[in-house]
Parts: C-alpha cells; structure tokens; sequence
C-alpha cells in the first residue's frame, strides 16, 4: 500500500506558489541557459477530477487550479446524452482517454457494455504501440479507470505502470490521498512520459451534497492541494530544466445543484479542459475545445501522431479559421423561447463575411431564433428543447449552422420552412478536362418524412445541381463530398438547403473545400 506524503508535501508552500509563476515547462534564466545546451525531452500530464463544475473550481479556496487556469488556458465544453451516453463516468472517461466519441468507443453507461477499446484504445496504449521505449503511467482510485473490474480497464495493460485502488466514493475522498502520494512519487523519482491521475472524491460530494454545497467546494479545496502534490514533482524533478512539460486538467461530467448526473441537462452535461505549456497562451479562454481533445493533446506532445482514426484535436493545431466561430461576438440572448436562459447569448442570423441565406421561400412568423438558418451554439442550441438528438452534435465546435424546422414551428406562421445556406464562391480549376475538389463539413441531420435536405453546387454562377440528399439521419458525421469539376469552371459555390414543416433539423459546420 502505497505510504502517504509528508507534510511538506500536501502543503502548498510559498516556494510551490513561485514555482507555479514560471509556467510549467519555462525555466528560470540559469535553467533555461541550461536547456539551451541540452535536448528537451516533452512529456505529459492528465489530471482528471471526476464530476467537476467548472464554475465551482472558480468559486472554491483552489489556487492550484487557479493558478493552471491563470497561466494557461481554461475552455468549457459540453457533452453529449441519451441515446449516444449518459453523462457519466464510463462514457466521459473513455472519451478522454480514447480521444473519439461513443458512437466510436462504444461506452453507453457505467456497464461498460459494447466496449471497443481494440479499435479505439486509451492514448497511453496508443503511445506504447507507436514509441515503446516511452514510460507511461496511470493512478486511480475508480476501478475500470486501470483495474479489470466493473467493465474495464479504460487504461488497458499495455501501459507501464498502474495503480488501482478502490474509492469509496464517501464524499471525503480517503484513498484519493494516496494516489495523491504514490503519484508524486512516480513523477518524481522515476521518469514517466506520459501519465494519468485520477481523483474522485469531488464526484463524491457532489452525489452526496449537491454541486451547490460548501462540502462539494471543499473537496475541491482538498483535491486541489493534490494537485498542487503533483505540480511539486515535476518541478522537483532533478532533470526537470531539460523537460518540457504539458499539463491538462479535465472532467468526466458535471452535476446538478441538488446533486446527480447522467441525464441531458446543461449542468450534467458540462465539463472542462484546463490546459497549461508551452505553446498555450497565459489566461487564454477557448471555445472550440471538446474533451476528445485531451487524448489528441497528450499523444502530440511526446511526438506520436493522433491521425484520423481519432476525433480529438491537439491543442497546438493551427487554428482551422472556422468563419462561423467569428460570429460569437455577435450572438444574442433568447427571444421567444423559453426553455434557454435568458443570460446566453447563443444566436444570430447575420451570416459571416462573404455567406449568405436566402429565405426568399420562407414562411413569415415562427420562433424568432430559428426563422431560417441561424448560427448558434450547442448550449444555446440544445436547451431549446432536450432529449430530441440536439445533444448529440458533438462533432461541431463552437458556432455552428443550424436550420430547425421543428422548433420554428412553435410558434404560429404562414407558410412552411424553406432555407438555403450559400457559400462564397471558391476558386477552382476545371482546366480542359475538368478536375476534382473535395467538400468537407460537420453536419448533424434528424429525419422524418416530409422534409428534403440538400446539398447543391454551382460552377460560374450555373444552375445549382444537387450532389448529396439525406434521406435518413445522419448523426454528428464528419461529412466528405468528392465533387466533379467541370471543364473551364473557375469557382464554386455550395448551397444546404432544408425545407420541412414541424419536422427535424439539420446542423452544418466547418465547410471546407480542399
């Protein structure tokens, strides 16, 4: 049984506070003179806390956490729901650890049945595979996190070392200390790579008291000092001015005020990723973060490429200049509906710089919000009404298209729902004999009998021909179009168009033409 810390350790000393100053990975100028000589060596961190609001780590006596947050960048997120998974801790931490959705690892619920961690193995496996010379590591003390208890292990045997104790989920976290202590001490001494701890006892409070408690912001108190345990190791490290090291913090779900998750709430549904290294800007606040982006973070950073198998995104890309995500400046609070809350600003329907929408087809009156495409996001989106697949749209980031005839509906009106989004006109090269492009985009589509989804392309201002209709749901797709160029066209233009009458919808984001 692994021994638990001293106190100088558990405390967060003055000197820990200084250290957590110079951004994890920055040097002081003599240890930077130092690294200047010598080969960095990158390496990894995951935090996860499990069942975290984030508003509450900002409520709570957290300076660790805090000052992660300070120094890097902080970025909500939200989750999916029934029928994809509920909001708990099966599904939430293998999407973290396999950095792809349910709809790809298979875990719907804490029964771990339908599990696929051969296709979609947790990120330390996957880096043992690519580099076995790595030292990976993971601690914690739920179970299916690292043991072959209750459906797992999420962490499979591939990877170096694990360390699995049993949580008694009590509320007062008594073996979240020593994995506290056995962690610090593996980070300190011995020379992971990459590594995985978790905590639970936040979750604990959280069943036990509610998120809205003071017992829920102490466990975050004490969880924080442990995570200040873990900061102290790496700074400790004896070779930790030739390293560089990334440190994300995250969460499996959220809670409700009264206590519980699993369900479709915004509450249950929200979590976090906290993020701290080189290459991430001081007190950065991001958008377009999900959580499969912590797997793709922690694989990029000791060099082994995430590839396409996976849905997350390194932190690190390049920024894909999404021109819906410009829009978010612009976004507007509620107008007719009511089950949105009145503080999010989550919808307009003035399209970015060089798009429009022709609603010359329209039906006048409706819901205000959804009068033809709008853009929005999912928290604004999703609450307008819950548990129909709005949840569901985990592939689109930030602000996304969406036209919805079924909520538009509420509302009384003359006519029925007939949008088009249009594209700029992007150049291509049909030559003499014509070519090919290839049209990417994020969509979301409901079906139901009555409604018609289209997507038309134009060459030279031509008469746009239809080159995709759904007919039947197509659920958070990644959505990739081959398109023939046409002999002497010179641009292009794309065209959705949605008409229905108190049917589903349709969601459209990151249109690309490569």
């Amino acid at each position: 049984m692994p021994t638990v810390l001293s106190g100088r350790a558990l405390a967060v000393t003055a000197t820990a506070t200084a250290l957590l100053a110079t951004a994890l990975g920055a040097h002081t100028a003599t240890a930077g003179t130092a690294a200047a000589t010598a080969a960095t060596t990158d390496k990894v961190l995951v935090i996860g806390i499990d069942g975290t609001v984030l508003d509450r780590v900002k409520a709570a006596n957290a300076p660790n956490l805090q000052g992660l947050m300070a120094q890097g960048l902080t970025a909500k997120s939200t989750l999916y729901a029934n029928p994809m998974a509920a909001t708990s801790s099966g599904p939430g931490w293998s999407t973290i650890a396999t950095g792809v959705w349910p709809d790809k690892h298979g875990v719907k619920d804490n029964t771990f049945t339908g599990k696929n961690y051969t296709a979609y193995p947790d990120f330390l496996t996957r880096i043992e595979n690519a580099k076995p010379s790595l030292n990976t590591y993971a601690a914690a003390d739920w179970e299916p996190i690292t043991s072959t208890d209750a459906g797992g292990p999420i962490f499979s045997a591939k990877v170096d070392k694990r360390l699995s104790l049993k949580g008694d989920r009590d509320g007062y976290g008594t073996e979240d200390p020593k994995i506290a202590a056995a962690a610090s001490a593996e980070l300190q001494g011995q020379n992971p790579d990459a590594a995985f701890v978790y905590f639970g006892q936040v979750d604990g409070a959280g069943h036990a008291y509610g998120a809205a408690s003071q017992q829920y912001l102490d466990a975050i108190g004490r969880v924080d000092v442990m995570v200040g345990q873990l900061l102290t190791a790496v700074q400790d490290r004896p070779t930790y001015a030739q390293e560089n090291w990334k440190i994300l913090v995250t969460t499996d779900h959220g809670h409700t005020d009264a206590g519980g998750h699993g369900g479709s709430t915004i509450q249950e549904r929200g979590t976090f990723v906290i993020a701290k290294g080189a290459g991430i800007p001081a007190g950065s606040v991001r958008n377009d973060v999900k959580l499969v982006d912590v797997a793709a973070t922690a694989m990029a950073q000791v060099g082994v490429n995430p590839g396409p198998a996976i849905d997350g995104i390194p932190l690190n890309a390049p920024d894909d200049n999404d021109p819906f995500d410009t829009l978010r400046p612009n976004l507007q609070a509620r107008v007719d509906e009511t089950g949105i809350p009145a503080g999010v600003k989550g919808f307009t329907h003035t399209p970015p710089a060089g798009w429009s929408v022709d609603n010359s087809k329209m039906g006048t009156g409706g819901v205000t919000e959804w009068a033809g495409w709008a853009f929005a996001t999912d928290e604004f989106w999703s609450q307008s009404q819950r548990d129909q697949w709005r949840e569901l749209n985990v592939r689109s980031r930030d602000v996304f298209a969406v036209a919805d005839s079924d909520e538009w509906d509420d509302k009384s009106h003359t006519g029925s729902y007939d949008s088009t989004l249009i594209t700029p006109k992007w150049a291509v090269t049909g030559g003499t004999t014509g070519s090919s492009a290839n049209l990417t985009f994020q969509t979301h589509y409901h079906h139901e009998a009555g409604q018609t989804a289209q997507v038309l392309v134009s060459y030279n201002g031509g008469t746009p021909t239809v080159v995709k209709s759904y007919t039947a749901d197509a659920v958070a797709k990644a959505e990739s179009l081959t398109l023939q160029v046409p002999a002497g066209a010179t641009d292009v233009q794309v065209r959705f168009r949605y008409a229905g009458t108190n049917n589903w919808y349709w969601t459209v984001d990151n249109v690309k033409l490569g």
